[in-house]
Protein backbone atom coordinates (compact mmCIF):
# COMPACT_ATOMS: atom_id res chain seq x y z
CA UNK A 1 0.00 0.00 0.00
CA UNK A 2 2.66 2.27 1.32
CA UNK A 3 4.81 3.79 -1.75
CA UNK A 4 7.67 6.01 -1.64
CA UNK A 5 8.36 9.34 -2.90
CA UNK A 6 6.23 12.65 -3.03
CA UNK A 7 5.29 11.87 -6.35
CA UNK A 8 4.01 8.53 -6.16
CA UNK A 9 1.97 9.25 -2.72
CA UNK A 10 0.14 11.50 -4.77
CA UNK A 11 -1.59 8.84 -7.09
CA UNK A 12 -2.88 6.80 -4.10
CA UNK A 13 -6.18 6.24 -3.71
CA UNK A 14 -7.29 4.31 -0.96
CA UNK A 15 -4.95 4.65 2.33
CA UNK A 16 -6.04 2.00 4.56
CA UNK A 17 -9.96 2.31 4.83
CA UNK A 18 -9.80 5.81 3.86
CA UNK A 19 -10.75 6.86 0.46
CA UNK A 20 -8.96 9.61 -0.87
CA UNK A 21 -10.38 12.44 -2.13
CA UNK A 22 -8.20 15.03 -3.13
CA UNK A 23 -4.94 16.84 -2.15
CA UNK A 24 -5.17 19.77 -0.18
CA UNK A 25 -1.40 20.58 0.45
CA UNK A 26 2.21 19.37 0.49
CA UNK A 27 4.98 20.45 2.92
CA UNK A 28 8.81 19.09 3.04
CA UNK A 29 7.56 16.13 5.53
CA UNK A 30 4.20 15.37 4.37
CA UNK A 31 1.01 15.55 2.13
CA UNK A 32 -2.52 16.43 2.91
CA UNK A 33 -5.05 14.88 1.77
CA UNK A 34 -9.31 15.31 1.91
CA UNK A 35 -10.49 11.22 2.39
CA UNK A 36 -13.71 10.04 3.22
CA UNK A 37 -14.33 7.41 5.81
CA UNK A 38 -16.51 4.74 4.49
CA UNK A 39 -17.00 3.42 7.77
CA UNK A 40 -19.25 6.57 9.28
CA UNK A 41 -19.28 8.27 5.67
CA UNK A 42 -16.82 11.41 7.45
CA UNK A 43 -14.74 13.53 5.37
CA UNK A 44 -11.69 13.66 7.24
CA UNK A 45 -7.90 15.38 6.15
CA UNK A 46 -5.20 12.74 6.34
CA UNK A 47 -1.44 14.32 7.15
CA UNK A 48 0.55 11.05 4.97
CA UNK A 49 4.29 11.53 5.78
CA UNK A 50 6.73 10.35 3.71
CA UNK A 51 8.32 7.53 4.45
CA UNK A 52 12.33 9.42 3.56
CA UNK A 53 11.30 12.18 5.62
CA UNK A 54 11.15 9.78 8.74
CA UNK A 55 14.13 7.88 7.71
CA UNK A 56 16.56 11.09 6.94
CA UNK A 57 19.23 10.78 8.98
CA UNK A 58 19.54 14.12 10.34
CA UNK A 59 16.50 15.43 10.96
CA UNK A 60 14.02 12.04 11.29
CA UNK A 61 14.45 11.84 14.50
CA UNK A 62 12.60 15.50 14.90
CA UNK A 63 10.10 14.15 12.58
CA UNK A 64 9.20 11.03 14.08
CA UNK A 65 8.92 12.74 17.42
CA UNK A 66 6.77 15.78 16.03
CA UNK A 67 4.36 13.34 14.24
CA UNK A 68 3.96 10.91 17.76
CA UNK A 69 3.39 13.80 19.66
CA UNK A 70 0.32 15.00 17.32
CA UNK A 71 -0.72 11.00 17.26
CA UNK A 72 -0.73 10.42 20.72
CA UNK A 73 -3.19 13.24 21.00
CA UNK A 74 -6.25 10.99 19.10
CA UNK A 75 -9.25 11.27 20.71
CA UNK A 76 -7.56 13.38 23.75
CA UNK A 77 -8.84 17.03 23.30
CA UNK A 78 -12.68 17.79 22.30
CA UNK A 79 -13.15 21.14 22.34
CA UNK A 80 -15.19 23.31 19.16
CA UNK A 81 -12.25 25.26 18.80
CA UNK A 82 -9.43 22.70 18.34
CA UNK A 83 -9.67 20.38 15.40
CA UNK A 84 -10.20 16.86 16.38
CA UNK A 85 -7.62 13.41 16.04
CA UNK A 86 -10.14 10.93 15.17
CA UNK A 87 -6.70 8.26 14.06
CA UNK A 88 -3.12 7.40 13.23
CA UNK A 89 -0.87 5.01 11.80
CA UNK A 90 2.65 4.19 12.20
CA UNK A 91 4.08 0.80 10.66
CA UNK A 92 5.90 -0.22 7.89
CA UNK A 93 3.52 -0.25 5.52
CA UNK A 94 2.20 4.29 6.39
CA UNK A 95 2.53 7.01 8.68
CA UNK A 96 -0.42 8.98 8.86
CA UNK A 97 -2.81 11.06 11.32
CA UNK A 98 -6.53 11.38 10.75
CA UNK A 99 -8.38 14.63 11.81
CA UNK A 100 -11.48 16.87 11.70
CA UNK A 101 -11.55 18.32 8.09
CA UNK A 102 -12.49 21.91 7.87
CA UNK A 103 -13.70 23.79 5.05
CA UNK A 104 -12.42 26.96 5.71
CA UNK A 105 -8.79 28.89 5.32
CA UNK A 106 -6.23 29.89 7.73
CA UNK A 107 -5.24 33.25 9.69
CA UNK A 108 -2.35 34.36 7.25
CA UNK A 109 -4.22 36.04 4.80
CA UNK A 110 -6.13 38.24 7.37
CA UNK A 111 -2.67 38.89 8.89
CA UNK A 112 -1.57 41.32 6.23
CA UNK A 113 -2.41 45.19 6.34
CA UNK A 114 -4.35 44.90 2.81
CA UNK A 115 -6.91 42.19 3.90
CA UNK A 116 -7.27 42.94 8.03
CA UNK A 117 -10.62 41.94 9.65
CA UNK A 118 -12.50 44.51 11.73
CA UNK A 119 -11.35 44.71 15.07
CA UNK A 120 -14.28 43.18 16.76
CA UNK A 121 -14.01 40.29 14.55
CA UNK A 122 -10.40 40.17 15.30
CA UNK A 123 -11.12 40.09 19.38
CA UNK A 124 -13.92 37.88 18.48
CA UNK A 125 -11.57 35.28 17.09
CA UNK A 126 -8.39 35.61 19.68
CA UNK A 127 -11.48 35.15 22.27
CA UNK A 128 -12.01 31.62 20.69
CA UNK A 129 -8.47 30.80 20.83
CA UNK A 130 -8.10 31.61 24.55
CA UNK A 131 -11.07 29.77 25.74
CA UNK A 132 -9.98 26.47 23.53
CA UNK A 133 -6.00 26.81 24.54
CA UNK A 134 -7.40 26.72 28.14
CA UNK A 135 -8.93 23.56 27.60
CA UNK A 136 -6.02 22.69 25.69
CA UNK A 137 -4.23 23.89 29.03
CA UNK A 138 -6.43 21.97 31.27
CA UNK A 139 -5.70 18.83 29.79
CA UNK A 140 -1.64 19.23 30.25
CA UNK A 141 -1.32 19.79 26.79
CA UNK A 142 0.88 23.44 25.66
CA UNK A 143 0.69 23.97 22.43
CA UNK A 144 4.10 25.52 21.48
CA UNK A 145 3.36 26.65 17.82
CA UNK A 146 0.61 29.23 18.01
CA UNK A 147 0.65 31.53 14.58
CA UNK A 148 -1.69 31.96 12.04
CA UNK A 149 -1.09 29.60 9.83
CA UNK A 150 -2.39 26.58 12.74
CA UNK A 151 -5.30 28.59 13.06
CA UNK A 152 -8.11 28.16 11.01
CA UNK A 153 -11.57 29.74 9.73
CA UNK A 154 -14.27 27.28 9.20
CA UNK A 155 -18.11 27.67 8.53
CA UNK A 156 -18.82 31.15 9.74
CA UNK A 157 -16.21 33.95 9.61
CA UNK A 158 -15.05 34.07 12.92
CA UNK A 159 -15.44 30.68 13.77
CA UNK A 160 -12.28 29.23 14.19
CA UNK A 161 -10.11 25.91 14.39
CA UNK A 162 -7.18 25.70 16.63
CA UNK A 163 -4.20 22.90 14.54
CA UNK A 164 -1.44 20.94 14.27
CA UNK A 165 -0.27 20.07 17.59
CA UNK A 166 3.24 18.64 16.56
CA UNK A 167 4.80 20.64 18.48
CA UNK A 168 2.82 20.17 21.54
CA UNK A 169 3.81 19.61 25.02
CA UNK A 170 1.79 17.38 27.31
CA UNK A 171 1.82 16.04 30.86
CA UNK A 172 2.70 12.53 29.67
CA UNK A 173 5.90 13.72 27.74
CA UNK A 174 9.28 15.33 28.84
CA UNK A 175 9.05 18.90 29.00
CA UNK A 176 12.11 19.91 27.27
CA UNK A 177 11.08 21.94 23.72
CA UNK A 178 11.83 20.43 20.35
CA UNK A 179 14.39 23.22 18.95
CA UNK A 180 14.58 23.86 15.14
CA UNK A 181 10.89 23.97 14.37
CA UNK A 182 8.39 27.19 13.39
CA UNK A 183 8.96 30.75 13.18
CA UNK A 184 11.04 32.62 15.52
CA UNK A 185 8.44 35.60 15.05
CA UNK A 186 5.60 33.91 17.50
CA UNK A 187 8.01 32.84 20.19
CA UNK A 188 8.16 33.92 23.13
CA UNK A 189 10.79 34.52 25.94
CA UNK A 190 11.17 31.91 27.50
CA UNK A 191 10.85 29.48 24.22
CA UNK A 192 13.97 31.24 22.35
CA UNK A 193 15.90 30.79 25.22
CA UNK A 194 14.70 26.82 25.62
CA UNK A 195 13.67 27.35 29.16
CA UNK A 196 10.93 25.14 30.88
CA UNK A 197 7.16 26.10 29.30
CA UNK A 198 3.95 27.07 30.44
CA UNK A 199 0.54 28.20 29.23
CA UNK A 200 2.24 31.41 29.46
CA UNK A 201 4.02 30.52 26.55
CA UNK A 202 1.10 30.31 24.51
CA UNK A 203 0.09 33.43 25.73
CA UNK A 204 2.56 35.11 24.46
CA UNK A 205 2.31 33.70 21.35
CA UNK A 206 -1.31 34.55 21.11
CA UNK A 207 -0.33 37.97 21.78
CA UNK A 208 1.85 38.32 19.07
CA UNK A 209 -1.30 36.54 16.49
CA UNK A 210 -3.42 39.58 18.23
CA UNK A 211 -0.45 41.95 17.28
CA UNK A 212 -0.53 40.73 13.84
CA UNK A 213 -3.92 40.67 12.91
CA UNK A 214 -5.30 44.14 14.54
CA UNK A 215 -2.08 45.62 12.52
CA UNK A 216 -1.05 43.46 9.65
CA UNK A 217 2.55 43.82 10.87
CA UNK A 218 4.81 41.71 13.45
CA UNK A 219 5.44 43.49 16.52
CA UNK A 220 9.11 42.34 16.30
CA UNK A 221 10.46 42.81 12.44
CA UNK A 222 13.94 42.04 11.37
CA UNK A 223 16.28 40.52 8.75
CA UNK A 224 17.06 37.67 10.53
CA UNK A 225 16.57 35.16 13.52
CA UNK A 226 19.46 35.92 15.41
CA UNK A 227 17.69 39.84 15.83
CA UNK A 228 14.36 38.39 15.72
CA UNK A 229 15.42 36.30 19.04
CA UNK A 230 17.22 39.60 20.33
CA UNK A 231 14.67 41.82 19.84
CA UNK A 232 11.67 38.91 21.58
CA UNK A 233 13.91 39.11 24.87
CA UNK A 234 14.99 42.75 24.82
CA UNK A 235 12.81 44.82 23.10
CA UNK A 236 9.08 46.53 24.13
CA UNK A 237 6.62 45.74 21.39
CA UNK A 238 5.35 49.16 19.44
CA UNK A 239 1.10 49.85 20.59
CA UNK A 240 -0.67 48.63 18.22
CA UNK A 241 -2.41 51.93 18.21
CA UNK A 242 0.22 53.46 16.77
CA UNK A 243 -0.09 51.66 13.10
CA UNK A 244 -3.83 51.79 13.01
CA UNK A 245 -5.35 54.72 15.13
CA UNK A 246 -8.96 53.12 15.43
CA UNK A 247 -7.70 50.50 18.02
CA UNK A 248 -8.86 51.22 21.47
CA UNK A 249 -6.03 51.68 23.76
CA UNK A 250 -7.71 49.41 26.13
CA UNK A 251 -6.93 47.05 23.14
CA UNK A 252 -3.39 48.23 23.37
CA UNK A 253 -3.29 47.42 26.93
CA UNK A 254 -4.23 43.82 26.41
CA UNK A 255 -1.68 43.47 23.91
CA UNK A 256 1.23 44.36 25.59
CA UNK A 257 -0.14 42.46 28.77
CA UNK A 258 -0.07 39.20 26.73
CA UNK A 259 3.66 40.42 24.92
CA UNK A 260 5.56 41.03 28.71
CA UNK A 261 8.55 39.64 28.47
CA UNK A 262 8.39 38.60 32.34
CA UNK A 263 6.01 35.89 32.91
CA UNK A 264 5.28 37.38 36.13
CA UNK A 265 3.96 40.63 34.61
CA UNK A 266 2.32 38.57 31.85
CA UNK A 267 -1.36 37.10 32.08
CA UNK A 268 -1.33 34.40 34.90
CA UNK A 269 -4.39 32.49 33.05
CA UNK A 270 -6.51 32.30 30.21
CA UNK A 271 -9.18 33.18 31.61
CA UNK A 272 -7.79 36.94 32.91
CA UNK A 273 -6.76 36.93 29.27
CA UNK A 274 -10.23 36.37 27.64
CA UNK A 275 -12.32 38.48 30.31
CA UNK A 276 -10.18 41.73 29.23
CA UNK A 277 -11.52 40.97 25.13
CA UNK A 278 -14.70 40.57 26.36
CA UNK A 279 -14.40 44.03 28.26
CA UNK A 280 -13.38 45.71 24.77
CA UNK A 281 -16.50 45.39 23.21
CA UNK A 282 -17.99 47.97 25.30
CA UNK A 283 -15.61 50.66 23.75
CA UNK A 284 -15.91 49.81 20.79
CA UNK A 285 -17.30 52.57 18.32
CA UNK A 286 -19.51 50.84 16.24
CA UNK A 287 -21.39 47.49 18.35
CA UNK A 288 -22.66 44.76 15.97
CA UNK A 289 -26.04 44.37 15.32
CA UNK A 290 -25.71 41.21 16.35
CA UNK A 291 -24.39 39.98 19.91
CA UNK A 292 -20.90 38.52 19.10
CA UNK A 293 -20.47 34.66 20.67
CA UNK A 294 -17.85 35.98 23.13
CA UNK A 295 -20.00 38.48 24.44
CA UNK A 296 -22.76 35.38 24.36
CA UNK A 297 -20.33 33.03 26.08
CA UNK A 298 -19.45 35.47 29.09
CA UNK A 299 -23.38 36.08 29.36
CA UNK A 300 -23.51 32.21 29.68
CA UNK A 301 -21.09 31.72 31.97
CA UNK A 302 -22.41 34.45 34.71
CA UNK A 303 -26.20 33.02 34.75
CA UNK A 304 -26.53 31.01 37.80
CA UNK A 305 -29.12 28.71 35.21
CA UNK A 306 -25.64 27.88 33.15
CA UNK A 307 -23.27 27.47 36.69
CA UNK A 308 -23.07 23.76 36.26
CA UNK A 309 -21.68 24.01 32.20
CA UNK A 310 -18.44 23.12 31.13
CA UNK A 311 -16.88 25.42 28.99
CA UNK A 312 -17.03 23.02 25.92
CA UNK A 313 -20.95 22.18 27.24
CA UNK A 314 -21.23 26.19 26.87
CA UNK A 315 -20.09 26.53 23.00
CA UNK A 316 -22.75 23.58 22.51
CA UNK A 317 -25.48 26.13 24.03
CA UNK A 318 -24.64 28.48 21.81
CA UNK A 319 -25.03 26.42 18.69
CA UNK A 320 -28.65 25.22 19.52
CA UNK A 321 -29.59 28.68 20.58
CA UNK A 322 -30.82 31.94 19.01
CA UNK A 323 -30.84 35.76 20.76
CA UNK A 324 -33.01 37.87 20.78
CA UNK A 325 -33.40 41.76 21.91
CA UNK A 326 -36.92 43.17 22.65
CA UNK A 327 -38.13 46.50 23.98
CA UNK A 328 -40.48 47.29 27.25
CA UNK A 329 -43.89 45.98 26.15
CA UNK A 330 -43.19 43.33 24.04
CA UNK A 331 -45.28 39.83 24.38
CA UNK A 332 -42.88 36.94 23.87
CA UNK A 333 -45.32 34.27 24.60
CA UNK A 334 -49.05 34.51 24.27
CA UNK A 335 -51.33 32.78 26.46
CA UNK A 336 -53.35 29.64 24.86
CA UNK A 337 -50.73 29.81 21.64
CA UNK A 338 -48.66 26.38 21.00
CA UNK A 339 -44.91 26.67 21.87
CA UNK A 340 -41.79 24.90 20.45
CA UNK A 341 -39.64 26.86 22.50
CA UNK A 342 -38.63 27.67 26.21
CA UNK A 343 -36.35 30.57 26.57
CA UNK A 344 -33.89 31.95 29.57
CA UNK A 345 -33.33 36.08 30.30
CA UNK A 346 -29.79 37.36 29.43
CA UNK A 347 -30.85 40.81 30.37
CA UNK A 348 -33.64 42.69 32.00
CA UNK A 349 -37.31 41.86 33.16
CA UNK A 350 -40.31 40.01 32.51
CA UNK A 351 -43.41 39.69 33.80
CA UNK A 352 -45.54 36.74 33.49
CA UNK A 353 -49.40 37.11 33.40
CA UNK A 354 -52.70 34.93 33.18
CA UNK A 355 -56.45 36.51 32.88
CA UNK A 356 -54.58 39.58 32.68
CA UNK A 357 -53.46 39.02 36.30
CA UNK A 358 -49.80 39.21 37.46
CA UNK A 359 -47.87 36.08 38.56
CA UNK A 360 -44.63 36.41 38.62
CA UNK A 361 -41.65 38.86 37.64
CA UNK A 362 -38.31 36.92 36.31
CA UNK A 363 -34.84 38.99 35.41
CA UNK A 364 -31.77 37.43 34.02
CA UNK A 365 -31.29 34.24 34.78
CA UNK A 366 -34.91 33.23 34.63
CA UNK A 367 -36.44 30.44 32.63
CA UNK A 368 -39.45 30.34 31.53
CA UNK A 369 -41.58 28.03 28.75
CA UNK A 370 -39.77 25.32 29.37
CA UNK A 371 -42.83 22.96 29.34
CA UNK A 372 -42.35 22.87 25.60
CA UNK A 373 -39.15 20.71 26.46
CA UNK A 374 -40.31 19.03 29.60
CA UNK A 375 -44.17 17.98 28.08
CA UNK A 376 -42.05 16.24 24.99
CA UNK A 377 -44.76 17.45 22.99
CA UNK A 378 -46.58 20.55 21.58
CA UNK A 379 -47.07 22.33 24.40
CA UNK A 380 -50.22 24.82 24.92
CA UNK A 381 -48.77 28.45 26.72
CA UNK A 382 -50.65 28.59 30.29
CA UNK A 383 -49.56 32.11 30.65
CA UNK A 384 -48.42 35.46 28.49
CA UNK A 385 -44.63 36.99 29.11
CA UNK A 386 -43.97 40.68 27.85
CA UNK A 387 -40.89 42.42 28.56
CA UNK A 388 -41.09 44.98 31.60
CA UNK A 389 -37.66 46.78 30.19
CA UNK A 390 -35.35 45.85 27.28
CA UNK A 391 -34.83 42.53 27.57
CA UNK A 392 -32.51 40.16 25.94
CA UNK A 393 -33.93 36.59 25.66
CA UNK A 394 -32.05 33.39 24.62
CA UNK A 395 -34.58 31.14 22.66
CA UNK A 396 -34.05 26.91 22.54
CA UNK A 397 -35.80 25.24 20.88
CA UNK A 398 -37.19 22.05 21.90
CA UNK A 399 -36.04 19.53 18.96
CA UNK A 400 -32.59 21.53 19.00
CA UNK A 401 -32.06 20.52 22.68
CA UNK A 402 -32.95 16.86 22.27
CA UNK A 403 -30.76 16.66 19.51
CA UNK A 404 -27.72 18.00 21.62
CA UNK A 405 -25.14 15.64 23.55
CA UNK A 406 -26.68 13.56 26.65
CA UNK A 407 -24.08 15.94 29.04
CA UNK A 408 -26.10 18.65 27.83
CA UNK A 409 -29.22 17.80 28.22
CA UNK A 410 -28.43 16.69 31.83
CA UNK A 411 -27.91 19.60 32.53
CA UNK A 412 -30.80 21.48 31.76
CA UNK A 413 -32.57 18.63 32.88
CA UNK A 414 -31.52 19.44 36.34
CA UNK A 415 -31.26 23.34 35.99
CA UNK A 416 -35.09 22.86 35.38
CA UNK A 417 -35.50 20.77 38.16
CA UNK A 418 -34.00 23.55 40.80
CA UNK A 419 -36.18 26.45 38.80
CA UNK A 420 -39.47 23.95 39.90
CA UNK A 421 -37.81 23.01 43.22
CA UNK A 422 -37.89 27.09 43.74
CA UNK A 423 -41.18 27.57 42.46
CA UNK A 424 -42.98 25.08 44.35
CA UNK A 425 -41.16 26.57 47.59
CA UNK A 426 -42.86 29.66 46.71
CA UNK A 427 -46.29 29.01 45.62
CA UNK A 428 -45.98 27.10 49.17
CA UNK A 429 -44.97 30.62 51.19
CA UNK A 430 -47.55 32.10 49.41
CA UNK A 431 -50.47 29.84 50.22
CA UNK A 432 -49.30 29.54 54.17
CA UNK A 433 -49.44 33.90 53.89
CA UNK A 434 -52.57 33.53 52.40
CA UNK A 435 -53.91 31.08 55.00
CA UNK A 436 -52.49 33.28 57.65
CA UNK A 437 -54.43 36.21 56.35
CA UNK A 438 -57.44 34.55 56.69
CA UNK A 439 -56.96 32.82 60.17
CA UNK A 440 -57.19 29.33 58.40
CA UNK A 441 -55.25 26.18 60.04
CA UNK A 442 -53.83 23.98 58.33
CA UNK A 443 -53.76 20.24 60.29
Amino acid sequence: MWIRGKLAVTMLKKIGKYEIIRELGKGATSVVYEALDPFVNRHVAMKVVFAEALGDKEHGRRYRKLFLTEASLAGKLSHPHIVSIYDAVADDEASYIVMEYVDGSTLEQYSRPEHLLPINKVIEIVFKCTKALDYAAKQGVIHRDIKPANIMLSGGENDIKITDFGAAQTSATETTQITGIGSPAYMSPEQVKEQPLSHQTDIFSLGVVLYQMLTGRLPFQANNNYTMIYQIINTPAPRPSDARPEIPRQLDAIVERALQKNITERYQSWEEFSRDLVAVFGNLQKPEKNIPDSEKFNVLRQLTFFKNFADTELWEVLRITTWHKHLPNHVLIKEGDIGKSFFTIAAGEVKVTKQDKLLNVLRAGDCFGEMAYLGKKQFQRSASVTSSTDVTVIEIKSEALAQASEIVRHHFNGAFLEILVDRLSMANTRLSQLLADKNISVF
